[in-house]
């Protein structure tokens, strides 16, 4: 989500596919549409932001409306290095606000639809804990990783997307493939096992089982509470059993945790009063929570609402 949270002003028109323009649309349109879910996932696997991506499809589609469509041979790899010139800029920018966002700083989550979770790597890729260890990457790395890794393209497509030669961009996403290997999960963790840790984790805070709670959590498990100055939150991450425990006692017995789909990932919504007041989403080593992520930002909870499509 851009760091001010707001949404673009407008995403209809070719950016928002309706079925019955489909017979009326133009090529570039056409052939826009096509690949927008596509394009949306690229953008938000490199900004961690929905309205971000959002705003780089609007920038997409204005410079893919200036194009001589005959002199494209393939389309998809043309939109493509489009939107990533386009995040490329915009991480840029990102990455100077972010330093002065108040407390931890987390990716905006995202209802998804239940395809996203079929796709196991696709999944992986846009998992809160993911993307959290492609920000410790530089955006030039982020961008080489997501559209090698995640998307398949050629070192040839990559080079053009991001501006460097092939024996450059080849060497860079070694470096980062190396550097993410080092930090993401260590074994693949099946949505039955996240989602028997959901609910063990779900029953300790609703019954206040302190126990049951540390049974659940590793001994050097992070919380990271995610604000934006907005909500109450840690200012810094809560690392220990202990510590997080203490911290998640203060849920109040007034609200209700409701199990979803975010990121691909089963997750847990905190409603107060009907309205989502907290998306936690964890992350899983060796059958225990290692990583809790906390989204408390209201700037951040406009997708939790309705499913988002993505798509390699």
């Amino acid at each position: 989500m851009s760091e001010r949270g707001e949404r673009p002003a407008d995403t209809a028109g070719p950016l928002a596919r309706d079925s019955r323009m489909d017979s009326a649309m133009d090529p570039a349109t056409e052939a826009f549409v096509a690949h927008r879910n596509l394009l949306f996932t690229v953008a938000y696997e490199m900004l961690g932001s929905a309205a971000d991506a959002e705003d780089v499809l609007q920038e997409t589609w204005l410079r893919w409306a200036s194009v001589d469509l005959g002199a494209v041979r393939d389309q998809r790899a043309y939109l493509v290095r489009i939107a990533t010139r386009q995040a490329l800029k915009r991480l840029r920018t990102l990455g100077r606000r972010r330093e002065s966002y108040i407390g931890p700083w987390l990716p905006e989550p995202l209802l998804t639809a239940p395809d996203v979770a079929e796709d196991v790597e696709l999944a992986d890729s846009v998992s809160m804990a993911m993307l959290l260890v492609l920000e410790t990457l530089s955006p030039t790395e982020r961008a080489v990783f997501v559209l090698r890794e995640v998307f398949d393209l050629d070192y040839d497509e990559i080079a053009d997307a991001v501006g460097k030669s092939q024996a450059a961009v080849r060497q860079i996403a070694h470096r980062a493939r190396a550097h993410v290997a080092a930090r993401r999960p260590r074994d693949v963790v099946s949505p039955n096992e996240t989602r028997a840790a959901l609910q063990a984790f779900q029953r300790a805070v609703e019954t206040g089982d302190l126990q049951r709670l540390l049974d659940i959590l590793a001994p050097d498990v992070v919380l990271l509470t995610d604000g934006g100055g907005l909500k109450q939150a840690a200012s810094a991450p809560v690392v220990g059993a202990g510590k997080v425990a203490h911290v998640l006692s203060r849920i109040t017995p007034a609200a209700s945790l409701q199990p979803a789909h975010v990121n691909g990932h089963p997750a847990l919504i905190v409603r107060l009063d009907g309205d989502i007041d907290t998306v936690i989403t964890v992350r899983i080593d060796d059958g225990l929570i290692t990583g809790l992520y906390a989204v408390r930002n209201p700037e951040k909870l406009s997708r939790m609402e309705r499913e988002t499509t993505m798509s390699r």
